[in-house]
Parts: C-alpha cells; structure tokens; sequence
C-alpha cells in the first residue's frame, strides 16, 4: 500500500507532519480528516515531485468526465472542511486553497477557485458567494453573512453543516426506501406493456368469439394493444411532453395548486409539514443567535422550507409581525404549525431566548420528521405494489373472462 507524507493542522491550530499507508490520495485525506487533522499538504513517498504534479494535472483532467457539476454533498463536504479550517485558526484565503487542492470534481475546483480569486481580490466570502445563486441559497448566503458581520462565521458554519447533513440524510433516506418498489413499479408496467401489446392478442385469437361479444375489460385491453401498436411513438412523445409540461407547471404557475395537494395526501402531508417545522425551527434559531431581525430571518427561512403554501404562510405571519403582533400568535393562526413550535416561540419571545429555545427544539421536531418519514417509507412500497397488483388483476381478468364465458357457454350455461 502506498505511503504518503502529509502536513496538517490540527483542531487546537498547531501544525504537524507525519506519514500514513493509504490505497491512494483521497483515502489519506479522509483518514486525517477523520483524526482531526486538516491537511494542508499530502504527497507519495514513492512519486517526485515532477511526476506528482503530472499525476495531478492528470486527475485533474480525468475528473471532468466525472465532475461536471457542483452536488448537494460536495457543498456539504465544503462547509464541513471550512469549517474545520476556522477552527483551526487558517486565514480565509488560505482556507479556501486548501480545500480546492483536495478535490476531485472539477466544478468544485472551479467554484473554489472563483470564491479564492473573488476573497483574494478584497471581497467578503458571503459577496463572493452572492455570485453563485445557482448553488448557494438565501439561508447559506445569510448564515455567512451572519458569521462575518459578527465575527461568528465558526459558529454558522457549524450550524449550516448541521442543516446541510439534515437535509442530506433525508433526501438519501427517502431515495435508498423507494429505490427498490420504484424499480418494481417500472419493471411491472414494462412487463404490462409487453403483455397487453403483444401476448394478449395472441391469445385472443384462438377464441372464435366476436369482438362485440367479449366482456367490456377485454374489449378495452384490444383497444390498448391495437393503439400501442400503431401508435407507440406518439405514446412516447406525449408522455415525454407530458412529463416536461407538468414539470414546468409544477415549479412555475401550479406549484400552489400541487403543494397544497401534497399537504393533503394521507401520511405524506404529515411527512412535509414535521420536516418543515424542523428546518423552520434550526434555520430561524441559528438566524437570530447570529443576530439577524425576524422580519429578515422569516424572509429568509420562508424557501427552505421547500413548499410554496407553507412559504405563502410564512409571508402572512411576517407581515403580522411587521405590524407590531409577537410571531406565535400568526403562526397558530395559520394552522400549519404544531402546537409545541407555538408554546416554544411564546415562550422564547417572553424570555428573550428564542434562539436557543428554537435550536434545542430543532432536535425533538427532527426526531418526530425522522418518525413521519418511516411510517411514510413503510406504507410508500405497499402502495406501489398494491397498484401494479390492480393493474395485472385486470389483465389477468380481461384475458380469463372470455375463456371462462367459452367453457360455461359450451357446458350448456
């Protein structure tokens, strides 16, 4: 296994040097990483100097077929790393080259090397961010915006890698639970196609029974198959432009309309509004610790919240308190939020901490989000399969009907 000398920072901000045995370079970042340390700087043993930077360049170039765009983790991993680097006392600019030296996507080594190039040339972090709104967000930007202003950017980072891995181990979650009744879903209705479009007529034909007479489910299957045959292509195509249109419908003029809907659906509308909770507890408390006004911290929390009613709510509740009304009185009335959040948010304006109130509470919504979410995961697959269950029962009927009406009528029935 190959060995790499190293130097690094360590949490308390002292420098050390040593050497590791790891099976390549990444692997041996990630082992300090692990230990605390914050490499500034890893080489082979075995490699010169010319043929290591080679090697770089090389991976570099390899990464592109692999990196061509910045993912959720990448950003995750980035405020993770940054974070580290504050603690450990690293200047900005010193941070920021360290951590594009050690990756391997090469559009996050572009956008490191625009937000290095951006603080290099006298701009905050938070502005030089501003310039990426397609992968920093209003919270993200906010939350640095904080920590610079108050000298607390070790503290938002911290608290926006919390946010960040929340939402990571969702999303994750919610895709390895449905990875599986999916892929069942889509092999059952490619195997119904197949069926309907070309193993059912066949089997029709040997029955010398007329159209007419054959039962309403068999004759709606023929009509089925003779259109898919004919007319497969334009199947394809309305469904591709189907798909796109209610995509753009959904996110654009319909998303009040399918949002309110996803509210309403039985388990999954409780699974949305207990992680909405959750983010609006941790996002608004992290918000005012770092000294942000409500009025901003609500504008603000209102699109993490990833449902455009809960976000037309929020707005009303903003405007209440812009009025002078105390934010836990908006927010029982928009009937949307828990009664806990409410007594949480009463209490916290009367004691004048509401920050850390909203933070201890994060904890206890997450937990009852991480509940929702497995009772949700439980009854999700059922659901698929109970489906493709109805449709092959109608296909099994519509196929069955005709033969059992051919024998009864043939036993004299």
């Amino acid at each position: 296994m190959p060995e790499f000398s190293y130097k690094a920072v360590e949490k308390g901000g002292g420098y050390v040097t040593g050497s590791i045995e790891a099976s390549d370079r990444n692997k041996a970042v990630s082992q300090l990483a692990q230990s605390g340390r914050f490499v500034t700087e890893v080489t082979e043993k075995a490699v010169s100097a010319e043929a290591d930077k080679w090697t770089t360049l090389t991976e570099l170039k390899l990464s592109g077929f692999a990196g061509f765009r910045v993912r959720r983790k990448d950003i995750l991993s980035f405020t993770s790393q940054l974070s580290t680097a504050i603690r450990a006392g690293l200047p900005l600019f010193e941070a920021l080259s360290i951590i594009r030296r050690q990756q391997s996507n090469s559009a996050m080594i572009k956008l490191l090397g625009e937000l290095s190039e951006s603080v290099r040339s006298g701009s905050s972090l938070s502005e030089a961010m501003a310039n990426r709104p397609d992968i920093f967000n209003n919270l993200y930007l906010s939350m640095i915006r904080v920590g610079e202003t108050g000298g607390i950017l070790e503290q938002t980072t911290v608290e926006l890698t919390r946010i960040l891995e929340r939402d990571e181990k969702i999303k994750t979650n919610m895709k390895n639970a449905s990875a599986y009744p999916v892929f069942v879903l889509c092999v059952g209705l490619v195997s119904v196609v197949i069926v309907v479009t070309w193993i059912l007529p066949r089997i029709l034909s040997t029955i010398s029974v007329g159209v007419v007479a054959l039962p309403l489910p068999t004759r709606i299957l023929l009509v089925m198959s003779g259109f898919f045959k004919s007319f497969w292509w334009l199947v394809v195509i309305l469904a591709a432009a189907g798909g796109v249109y209610f995509s753009r419908w959904a996110r654009g003029t319909g998303r009040v309309i399918w949002d309110g809907f996803k509210l309403k659906v039985p388990v999954l509308g409780s699974v949305l509004r207990t992680i909405a909770v959750g983010r609006f507890a941790r996002a608004l408390g992290a918000l005012s610790k770092g000294g942000v006004t409500i009025l901003e911290s609500l504008s603000v929390v209102r699109e993490t919240l990833g449902n455009e009613v809960l976000g037309r709510q929020i707005d009303k509740v903003a405007e209440e308190v812009k009025a002078g009304a105390p934010l836990a009185g908006p927010l029982e009335e928009s009937g949307y939020f828990p009664p806990l959040l409410v007594q949480i948010v009463s209490v916290g304006e009367q004691t004048g901490k509401l920050d850390e109130l909203l933070l201890d509470a994060a904890d206890t919504f997450d937990a009852e989000a991480d509940s929702a979410i497995a009772k949700f995961l439980a009854v999700f697959p059922a659901v698929l399969i109970l489906f493709l269950a109805l449709v092959i029962g109608f296909i099994i009927a519509a196929t069955l009907l005709p033969i059992v009406m051919m024998e009864l009528g043939g036993a004299g029935f």
